[in-house]
């Protein structure tokens, strides 16, 4: 058997993931359209995260905790995630408080150095 190449490599996502900006001052009744449209994100890109930008969600607050868990929620549905960019670190303590988890743009993954952090390395071996 054989198969025609691809372009590309295989294991690297070569799309920019859909971006959904979310501003404030975020409400209650905004709640639902913005779930609706990060669904429709979704469904329209075939992409399996959606990019979540909340550097102008303004302060942080249940509402907003209750917004980015609903829309989490609506991305699982749909067959992918959530990720964010830019949260204020109040936002960020306020979601590890409630005890939700979101990727977050620029963090090291788990069990992965920071950038420009040197592994340790033995007495007289040269840094990688």
């Amino acid at each position: 058997m054989s198969w025609a190449p691809r372009a590309g490599l295989p294991i690297v996502e070569s799309t920019t993931p859909p971006v959904l900006t979310l501003t404030g001052p975020v409400t209650r009744s905004r709640v639902a359209g913005l779930v609706d449209d990060a669904r429709a994100l979704l469904e329209a890109t075939g992409a399996t995260v959606v990019v979540c930008d909340v550097a102008g969600i303004g302060p942080p607050g249940l509402v907003a905790v209750d917004l980015l868990a609903r829309l989490q929620l609506a991305a699982r549905r749909a067959g992918g995630h959530l990720r964010l960019r830019g949260p204020d670190p109040a936002l960020g303590a306020l979601l590890d408080l409630v005890g939700l988890r979101f990727e977050v743009e620029g963090e090291a993954e788990e069990g992965e150095p920071a950038l420009g952090v040197e592994i340790e390395v033995e007495p007289g071996e040269a840094a990688v």
